[in-house]
């Protein structure tokens, strides 16, 4: 977490941050939204004037300069509101931009685990809801181009009669003294049924993944009725707040309806008693009209800002979300060796092994749950506080080392690496600068898959490789790993959804592309325990046994049987 993403984390904090950096857009849609409203409010009052006039010159030249003040103000307001939504608008989709930018950045760090936010509603915040906390940016200037409205209907109207000017005042307060008790309940709702939908994408993005599998044994039924009822739960949700949002807007057009009609009968009364002229008649009664339309925005605004409220609050959960590790300023040794000293974590007990640079180790994980604590190690999943021991890199802990350095040096291909929509070389080498693209293909026997299409490299690939088989998949995985050519390579179970005689090929390709850098390889494959320089045996959580493969397989019988096949 960044010390920009630490400032963040409230939603009261986010609001504030986009405020402050789209002062200068607001302050120009604020100045242009103001002078819409107020040539809004200019036109009721021009047709009062004119009117007044009118009955007391009867003349034509009188006639004709009011119909160019309309065509000015129709003017003004057309062009003011052209330009001004233009620039809100603008700021709007720049800051949610900015936002969803930030969220998934967040998204993508490992964040400690007491953080339960899965991938799906990471995505739902990096969206919907940075879309909705950039609102602010429009609500606040059309709330105070609104008041502006108001007043100057209510200044004019006081002109012509005090008690006119009184009543739109007292109204308005009352209106929005009224709306804000609903507000605060769509505020409430409204975050319930953000973290629902959240939820229930979450859910349907792990069915996508596991869609497979959950085939093979028959699941697929159950993992959707699973789905069903969390999606339900999102719609009861969401028909709980529609009800809360017609009930706000329909209180809010009654109110501002019982208001207008107010000024028009009370202006009505005023002139019956000769108090107010015909003129200033038909501009009151016009205005009562009008302020109809920025009472309503204006009482809807509360609305708004609660719903941006309530995203923001969630965005603050992604990024004020506390790191797996604090990163350190140092960069590791190029060449050094891996060492893992004593580390106590998950299954793993008291674990203790050197790989050198330039050696090939294998480890023979007898648990898979040890296997996948290891990985985790490697990663930097777990934060320091979770596990005893140390990771070191050329004899530096891994504590002390950038985190971004320490994944330039060091390199986890967990087993189920995922597959992107777009190309096998954007899949290869997702950045454009992988040293040994070629290479990787050909150790990876990827060559096949390349030389079936047309396009080459550059065939297409569905999302999650939904057109390529597994061992397709898994070596286009296999392949980017090893054109990334980092110091430390560790690699997890990479062929096991390949038949055996591609297996021993892939095994001496990576053998030998990955000479002279330090390579792990956790797997029970024969072939690629045979492939390494030597074979470390991971049982119970610790190292039990050490030595080549043909070795252990003539000394060790629990060996024997955990790899033959």
């Amino acid at each position: 977490m960044t010390t920009s993403d630490a400032q963040h984390r409230t939603g009261a904090a986010i609001l504030r941050t986009a405020l402050r950096r789209n002062a200068g857009p607001m302050a120009w849609g604020t100045l242009l939204m103001g002078l819409y409203q107020a040539g809004e409010t200019a036109f009721p009052i021009a047709l009062g004037l004119i009117v007044e006039h009118t009955m007391r010159d009867r003349s034509p030249a009188s006639l004709g300069l009011a119909v160019a003040a309309l065509a000015v103000i129709i003017t003004t307001v057309s062009l003011s509101w052209r330009f001004g939504m233009r620039v809100l608008q603008k700021a709007n989709t720049t800051e949610a931009h900015r936002w969803r930018v930030r969220v998934a950045a967040c998204g993508l760090q490992p964040v400690a685990r007491r953080v339960d936010l899965r991938s799906g509603e990471v995505l739902t915040i990096a969206t919907e809801d940075a879309d909705q906390t950039a609102d602010i940016i429009e609500v606040v200037p059309l709330l105070v181009s609104s008041l502006v409205a108001v007043l100057v209907a209510a200044v004019t109207l006081g002109l012509a009669d005090l008690r006119l000017g009184v009543l739109v005042i007292v109204g308005t307060v009352a209106i929005l003294s009224a709306l804000s008790v609903l507000s605060r309940r769509i505020g409430v709702r409204t975050q319930e049924q953000q973290a629902r939908v959240a939820r229930a994408g979450a859910k349907v993005a792990d069915l996508i993944i596991g869609l497979r599998p959950l085939r093979g044994f028959g699941g697929n039924h159950a993992a959707f009725r699973s789905y069903r009822k969390v999606s339900g739960e999102a719609e009861r949700q969401a028909i709980a707040v529609a009800k809360v949002n017609g009930a706000y807007e329909g209180t809010a057009l009654a109110l501002n309806a019982v208001l207008a009609a107010a000024v028009t009968l009370t202006a009505g009364h005023l002139a019956f008693q000769g108090r107010i002229s015909v003129g200033e008649l038909v501009m009151a009664v016009g205005l009562a009209q009008f302020i109809m339309e920025p009472l309503k925005l204006f009482s809807e605004m509360p609305k708004y800002v609660m719903t941006a409220r309530a995203s923001a609050e969630r965005m603050a959960l992604v990024l004020a979300a506390p790191p797996v590790r604090a990163p350190g300023p140092e960069r590791p040794v190029t060449g050094g060796d891996l060492e893992i000293d004593c580390v106590h974590h998950g299954s793993l007990r008291k674990l203790k092994f050197t790989v050198s640079a330039g050696e090939f180790v294998a480890i023979a994980a007898y648990q898979p749950r040890a296997a996948a604590d290891l990985v985790s190690l490697l990663s930097g999943d777990v934060p320091p506080d979770a596990c005893e021991g140390a990771v070191r890199i050329g004899g530096q802990d891994t504590a002390d080392l950038s985190v971004a350095a320490v994944r330039e040096h060091l390199l986890v291909n967990p087993y189920d690496g995922e597959i992107f929509a777009g190309t096998l070389r954007t899949n290869i080498d997702p950045s454009g600068t992988a040293p040994r693209v070629a290479e990787a293909v050909e150790a990876s026997l990827l060559t096949d898959v390349v030389a079936l299409h047309r396009a080459g490299l550059d065939h297409a690939v569905r999302d999650r490789g939904a057109n390529l088989s597994g061992g397709q998949r898994q070596r286009l995985s296999l392949a980017r790993a090893l054109a990334a050519d980092p110091g430390v390579l560790v690699l997890h179970d990479p062929t096991t959804a390949v038949d055996a005689v591609t297996e021993q090929l892939i095994a001496r390709n990576i053998a030998g592309l990955r000479r002279g850098r330090a390579t792990i390889v956790i797997t029970s494959s024969p072939a690629l325990l045979d492939a390494a320089d030597r074979v470390l045996v991971l049982d119970g959580g610790a190292i039990t046994a050490e030595g080549t493969h043909r070795r252990l397989l003539d000394a060790d019988e629990d060996y024997r049987r955990a790899v033959a096949r």
